[in-house]
């Protein structure tokens, strides 16, 4: 509470997981950055709408190893997309160990609402996803995550998307071009904020309930591209 009696805003903190290997390069990583860019704007009229929740914001990119792309949590409000370059192998689990270790408590707050993560990758892991899969359920805070998974092309190793997930009932999103990319990084963003800033959400990390409810999520399908463009480019 603050003075007044009024409701403080608890942390969210939200993750973009961004595969930059080779297999990245030319025109998926520029509709990445467009993507993620062109999301921001929405994050911020849904923050906007919620007085619950102090949205901050970070990004993981991975390749050849993984490395902070923004490393300090910024206010949603302050955030700039810094432009992504493609290169290299698609060592996921590293990314999944470096976020593992921000979702501990601390440097995570014990009290907050469920962290967000969206992970976008393109092809298989080429190290061992395993062990940060593992790393990241063995925290509080990584199993009460809201985590979205988004495939791009039709290399995407929907198997192991779907163990990050891991709800059955939440599909891995699928973009063949740049469109349905756009589209389903703003549905994703926007979404799990909405889900996890909720004021019915326990937010303690003790309390590892899922702020999903499954069978209300409603996916909608991307706009069809006009005639004369394909609608299966990667």
């Amino acid at each position: 509470m603050i003075p007044g009696g009024e409701l403080a805003a608890r942390p969210l903190h939200f993750f973009w997981l961004a595969d930059c290997s080779g297999s990245m390069a030319g025109e998926k990583i520029q509709s990445l950055n467009h993507a993620i860019r062109d999301a921001i704007e929405a994050m911020r009229k849904v923050a906007d709408n919620n007085v619950h929740a102090k949205v901050f914001v970070r990004a993981i990119k991975f390749s050849r190893g993984a490395t902070w792309h923004v490393a300090q949590p910024t206010p949603l409000e302050n955030f700039q997309w810094k432009d992504l370059t493609a290169g290299g192998v698609t060592d996921m689990g590293q990314a999944l160990i470096m976020l593992a270790e921000q979702l501990k408590v601390p440097p995570m707050e014990q009290r907050g609402l469920p962290p967000v993560v969206v992970l976008v990758s393109d092809g298989q892991p080429s190290d061992n996803v395993k062990k940060g899969l593992a790393a990241v359920m063995a925290e509080p805070w990584g199993k009460k995550a809201v985590r979205i998974a988004i495939g791009i092309g039709k290399d995407a190793d929907d198997n192991m998307l779907e163990k990050f997930i891991a709800n059955p009932e939440i599909p891995v999103l699928h973009a063949h071009n740049s469109a349905e990319l756009t589209h389903y990084i703003k549905w994703a963003s926007t979404m799990a904020l909405q889900a996890s800033s909720s004021p019915t959400i326990r937010d303690d990390a003790t309390q590892v309930a899922s702020p999903f409810a499954p069978t209300q999520l409603n996916i909608p399908a991307p706009t069809p591209l006009p005639d004369g463009h394909s609608q299966d480019v990667w």
